[in-house]
């Protein structure tokens, strides 16, 4: 990505966050080392991707760089500027404007076939039952061996161990880079019977 465009990224970023720092809880887009940590795992053979909270586009670039194929990403974005910004940079793959809370609802991947959830949600500063309802849906979508990816700039895990029994799932740390700004460590979440 260009110097320019990068900047330009960042501001569209900034001014969302000043608009709602709740929702977007980062004041600008997450960096290309965290971008790569956070798809490491990820190829063309895991299938079907759905990101949550794709914000710009950071790891979703990442992830076409692994050789996913764009038709195979779903981008789940509640942010209706966002979520019109990755339609024209992803023409190929599936834009929803919903809040990943719902996840559950959306038939799409009633099939099972979604290989990865990649989260650039703000998980610590949400409600429980809102990261329950984030969690169990991606799930409920999520073939046998899947994994969903989540990063914090916390000292552990941001899903609660109390959260993870509840849902039979279990969080492995994968990485962490200091070349990020804040540095940033992340986390593979799968089924405990993996």
């Amino acid at each position: 990505m260009s110097m320019k465009k990068a900047a330009a990224d960042t501001l569209f970023f900034l001014r969302a966050w000043m608009a709602n720092p709740l929702r977007v809880a980062a004041m600008a887009p997450s960096g290309t080392a965290l971008a790569s940590l956070m798809t490491s795992e990820i190829d063309a053979s895991t299938g079907v991707v759905i990101e949550l909270g794709p914000g710009t586009g950071s790891f979703t670039r990442a992830l076409l760089a692994r050789g996913v194929s764009e038709k195979n990403l779903t981008l789940v974005e509640v942010g209706s500027n966002f979520a019109c910004m990755l339609g024209l940079r992803f023409p190929k793959a599936h834009i929803l404007c919903v809040d990943a809370a719902d996840l559950s609802a959306v038939d799409t991947w009633r099939n099972g076939k979604v290989g990865a959830v990649v989260s650039g949600l703000p998980l610590l500063s949400m409600p429980t039952a809102k990261v329950i309802a984030i969690l169990a849906g991606a799930f409920s979508h999520m073939k046998e061996g899947g994994a969903f990816y989540q990063f914090t700039y916390g000292p552990r895990c941001p899903v609660p161990a109390a959260i993870l029994d509840q849902l039979g799932l279990r969080a492995t740390r994968i990485g962490r880079t200091l070349r990020n700004i804040p540095p940033a460590a992340v986390y593979r979440i799968s089924r405990e019977s993996q």
